[in-house]
């Protein structure tokens, strides 16, 4: 029975990860995206075969499109968004006639993810991305200066997160701010705020269900056409999986994904299942998304957090931390050996390790990587993922 397909993300040279440096961790696949088209426009034919050919020229193939992304006007439902939704439709056929079937998208507002500290440093004195729920509400609440935002928090979370921001420097709430503001993979330029302060006010007058409606609509829209070409969509899950800044999560937990799913029914229309954005809340039990969705798994991240009681969390070692990293293993291998025994879907599912520690000699470039995806620490996790795996197939004996 094949194994998982090793993948790993690839955002180009300049973010300090070259072709070759992956090629030499064995991996099959990369996950990239044409980031220089820009949102909404349709990527040319011409661009995703350049894109292609580079990464085969390291004999790897491009396995998984992360991400094309979905334009505003799509998930907010605007009158325009018929227009992108044609291009959306354009991008996904060009893609399948390049032989490139997997896609990657989400249905996020705002940010593709939010975190609070892009460097936090650990006991080992590598460093991770963490998030926490008094740093995000002192950003809401004196940066963000959303309307009402009080009534958001509870007495004691006020006041916590007044003390916590009255005492940062103004290099400190800089930094918190830079930190939130640089959740877009794939960029280095930050969001800016104002941008940031008017894209929230819009999306605040829209509730959880008309978001729904609206991701039900673009679903409904694209599905039967990709299912023609071939191509399987797979949604990331918010990130975090709960509401911040007031803002509604719509793919965060089992109940949204069994909606999103059965809205428009298709094999083309699934779920990357990432271990790390659902793990981030304890109320997500992952083993049973595996069972119950399985069949609609066309691609996985997997990365451990580390939670607190408080609601933070940090992003820990790919082995450790609240995930149980090896009962999510056992149950993706056994949807596999479903798979493999009944014929049906892809048994050697792509899967990229997650976010990384910058540790080593990473350290003295971390500046060159975007947020997360260092190059030594994803080394590692994928290392101790392929291990894990392997273990878990003898254990099974499939």
């Amino acid at each position: 029975m094949d194994y998982l397909k090793k993948t790993f993300r690839w955002f180009g040279p300049e973010f300090g990860v070259a072709l070759s440096d992956i090629r030499q961790l064995g991996v099959e696949g990369i996950v990239a995206a044409c980031q220089e088209v820009p949102l909404g426009e349709v990527w040319p034919s011409e661009t995703i075969a350049a894109l292609k050919s580079e990464i085969e020229a390291y004999d790897m193939e491009w396995s998984v499109v992360e991400s094309v992304n979905v334009h505003t006007a799509i998930k907010y439902g605007l009158p325009e968004r018929d227009h992108y939704i044609a291009n959306y439709i354009q991008t996904l056929k060009n893609l399948a006639e390049n032989g490139i079937y997997n896609v990657c998208y989400n249905f996020m507002q705002l940010i593709d993810w939010t975190r609070t500290d892009l460097d936090y440093i650990l006991p080992t004195g590598a460093s991770a991305l963490r998030y926490s729920p008094i740093s995000a509400a002192a950003f809401d609440l004196f940066i963000l200066k959303r309307q009402n935002a009080k009534e958001s928090y509870t007495e004691q979370e006020y006041t916590e997160a007044k003390s916590y921001f009255e005492g940062l420097t103004e290099e400190q709430k800089k930094k918190l701010e830079q930190a939130i503001l640089a959740g877009m993979p794939g960029s280095k330029k930050l969001i800016a705020l104002e941008d940031f302060k008017a894209n929230h006010a819009t999306v605040l007058k829209i509730s959880k269900e008309k978001l729904q409606e609206n991701l039900s609509y673009f679903l409904n829209a694209i599905i039967p056409e990709a299912e023609k070409f071939g191509v399987r969509m797979a949604v990331h899950p918010d990130d975090p999986p709960f509401s911040v800044f007031g803002v509604p999560r719509i793919v965060s937990n089992y109940k949204e994904i069994k909606f999103l799913l059965e809205c428009c029914p298709s094999p083309s229309n699934g779920l990357t299942f990432c271990s790390g954005s659902l793990g981030a809340s304890a109320n997500n039990d992952m083993v049973r998304i595996i069972e119950d969705f399985g069949d609609k798994i066309h691609f996985i991240h997997l990365r451990n957090v580390a939670r607190s009681e408080d609601g933070s969390f940090y992003e820990a070692a790919h082995l450790s931390g609240s995930v149980p990293m090896d009962k999510v293993m056992k149950a993706i291998v056994e949807q596999q050996y479903k798979r493999h025994e009944s014929g049906n879907g892809i048994v050697s599912i792509p899967m990229r390790p997650d976010h990384g520690h910058v540790l080593l000699d990473d350290k003295k470039r971390q500046n060159e990587f975007y947020s997360g995806y260092s190059l030594i620490g994803r080394a590692m996790g994928l290392a101790q993922i392929s291990g894990l795996e392997m273990g878990v197939r003898q254990g099974l004996n499939i």
